[in-house]
């Protein structure tokens, strides 16, 4: 059985073009990674659960955003890992001060103590050309085919 992620990439438009809302993954591994490190709000479900349905609850989750609109499928993807990720576009707007749940890793490894860590430690709006560069190689793609949805 494959695993499956669901996303949605929130979108602005301004008047020097499109920004996009990427979030960064929190945790000690992410902390100072920044380049190919942000990503869509996304997150994984299981094969009997509606994926756009999965898609919106962890945005909320991820950005204590309820995500509200027309949503447009942006497709599939397959990550360098395996992973297949689908994704929606809409549009929308919100502060990028978030509020994102939590989860419980070991650090530092190997330690036997654990600490909690925010899913998301950050968001953002991108303008496309930045989202390009900071946005995790896999999902670039998205990034493309909502550019393509507005020329």
């Amino acid at each position: 059985m494959g695993r499956f992620s669901a996303g949605l990439l929130m979108f602005r438009r301004r008047g020097r073009g499109i920004d996009v809302f990427l979030v960064h993954p929190g945790g000690a591994f992410w902390q100072k990674k920044d380049i190919g490190a942000w990503s869509i709000p996304k997150g994984e479900y299981l094969d009997e659960e509606d994926a756009l349905s999965a898609a919106k609850r962890e945005f909320e989750e991820e950005t204590g955003v309820k995500p509200e609109g027309e949503f447009i499928a942006l497709g599939n993807v397959r990550q360098p890992g395996g992973k297949i990720v689908t994704v929606w576009a809409f549009e929308g707007d919100c502060s990028p001060t978030i509020r994102s749940n939590t989860f419980a890793m070991e650090w530092p490894p190997k330690s036997g103590q654990k600490r909690e860590f925010p899913e998301v430690d950050r968001a953002n709006w991108f303008p496309l050309d930045d989202a390009r560069v900071r946005i995790h190689k896999g999902q670039t793609e998205f990034i493309e085919r909502l550019t393509a949805r507005f020329r």
